[in-house]
């Protein structure tokens, strides 16, 4: 350990001779310029950017990612100019270290730009780092020296030996394969995302089945990389089944609930959907939970577990036609096989409404100020809301009613006076006697 830490000393103590001194000096001039050429072509270049017409999305997203590497992709190539012009006008020895930070620029830039394939920001910084500090000490031709020193920092328990330097290949190793792990997994969904043959809740369930299965060979294949006795897992396992058990049984019912759910295609992303007092589409389907958007906005994460358990209403199980029904009365004076008959059209003007199955109306009896009668519809849109439909049908029927001259009734008592003498009393009243209904006098009193 103490040597590799004299070599280091000793690679910094060479940077203090003159010509290599001289090269430091133009590196950070060259690093300098870049910076001041950047801040310039930045704007320029994203005005430019901004005026095209007809890219994609992904050609744009290349664009973007170049521009913000700019800074280190000018270094570079002003590096390599330099390089190769002192290579031409003097020793190699005095443009060595030139050299070795155009290798090391252009590294890093490649290195930043092939990463942002990894969407997961831990994930790719963690692959960045570890790619930059590889590639550097490899160049630097110190990466043996390094080994060596991460890997004399170690201690042992039992029969195992556990070193720096076995941690951090394990971190960059398991880092590069579930970043493929991810890439290839979401490859793979955006593929079956086209497969028009597959069901929405098959495609969710193929992809979610193949994303678990590139993960755990990625865990795997990445602790088999590091010498890791997988042997060793089954007491963890017995570990794992037994916190399963007690502590996660939640976790673990909302996971199967979740499998069978997509495996019965009983719920699928883009149905209509109502549980208790939540009615809203089905935007997706988790491992724990789906999620459910109502028509005010709200999001709400139903869990697995109360899909299967409870009754839960798909409204576009089967097909998308949904039937709804409001009711109404109108007063005796009506004829009702006019009433049907508006009624009826009415419903038909709306536009949400499906011309097959037709709009029926029937009457469900005589009550006591009114007809009564009930409307049913169909429409096959119910994401769009079943509120705003009734409303507009209700508005169309008053409208037909009113304009057919049907009267809709309202709760009336009829007052009927069964003394003569009485009438006068209450004909005193209308004109304003003010008497009436107060205790008569006493006429000895009088």
């Amino acid at each position: 350990m103490l040597e590799g830490l004299n070599d280091l000393m000793s690679f910094g103590v060479t940077l203090l001779q003159p010509w290599r001194f001289y090269q430091v000096l133009i590196v950070v001039g060259l690093f300098v310029l870049a910076h001041l050429l950047s801040r310039w072509l930045t704007p320029r270049i994203e005005a430019w950017i901004r005026g095209l017409e007809g890219m994609q999305a992904r050609q744009l997203r290349a664009m973007i990612i170049l521009l913000r590497r700019l800074r280190g992709t000018i270094f570079a190539i002003l590096t390599w100019l330099t390089y190769l012009v002192m290579q031409s006008v003097t020793w190699p020895s005095r443009s060595y270290l030139v050299g070795v930070f155009a290798t090391l620029a252009t590294a890093w830039v490649f290195v930043a730009v092939t990463t942002r394939l990894i969407r997961n920001r831990a994930l790719r910084t963690v692959v960045r780092w570890g790619a930059w500090v590889v590639v550097s000490l490899s160049i630097l031709g110190v990466s043996g020296r390094v080994v060596e020193l991460l890997d004399s920092a170690a201690f042992s328990f039992g029969s195992t030996r556990l070193s720096l330097w076995l941690i951090v290949k394990a971190v960059v190793t398991l880092a590069l394969l579930f970043a493929l792990a991810s890439w290839a997994s979401g490859a793979v969904q955006r593929r079956l995302n086209k497969a028009e043959d597959l069901s929405p809740s098959l495609r969710v369930l193929s992809g979610k089945v193949l994303r678990i299965v590139f993960y755990a060979i990625a865990v795997v294949i990445g602790l088999q990389s590091i010498g890791f006795d997988l042997t060793s897992l089954t007491v963890l396992s017995g570990a794992i089944g037994l916190g399963i058990g007690f502590g996660l049984q939640k976790v673990v019912s909302n996971l199967i609930s979740g499998l069978i759910v997509l495996m019965d295609k009983s719920i699928k992303p883009g149905d209509v959907i109502s549980l208790g007092e939540t009615f809203g589409w089905v935007t997706d389907l988790n491992a724990r939970y789906a999620g459910v958007v109502t028509r005010d906005g709200r999001e709400f994460l139903i869990p697995n577990e109360d899909l299967i358990t409870n009754q839960v209403v798909n409204w576009t199980h089967s097909n998308s036609l949904v039937r709804l029904d409001i009711h109404f009365g109108v007063s005796y004076d009506s004829d009702p096989h006019a009433v049907r008959r508006l009624a009826r059209a009415a419903a038909g003007t709306v536009a949400r409404v499906v011309e097959s199955p037709a709009p029926v109306c029937h009457i469900t009896g005589f009550g006591d100020s009114s007809i009564d009668f009930i409307l049913r519809f169909w429409i096959k849109d119910p994401t769009g809301g079943l509120t705003n439909v009734r409303g507009d049908v209700f508005l169309a029927l008053w409208d037909a009613l009113k304009a057919d001259g049907v009267e809709i009734p309202f709760p009336r008592r009829d007052v009927t006076l069964l003394n003569p003498a009485d009438s006068g009393n209450v004909g005193q009243a209308a004109s304003g006697d003010t008497s009436v209904g107060t205790p008569a006098a006493d006429p000895d009193q009088a």
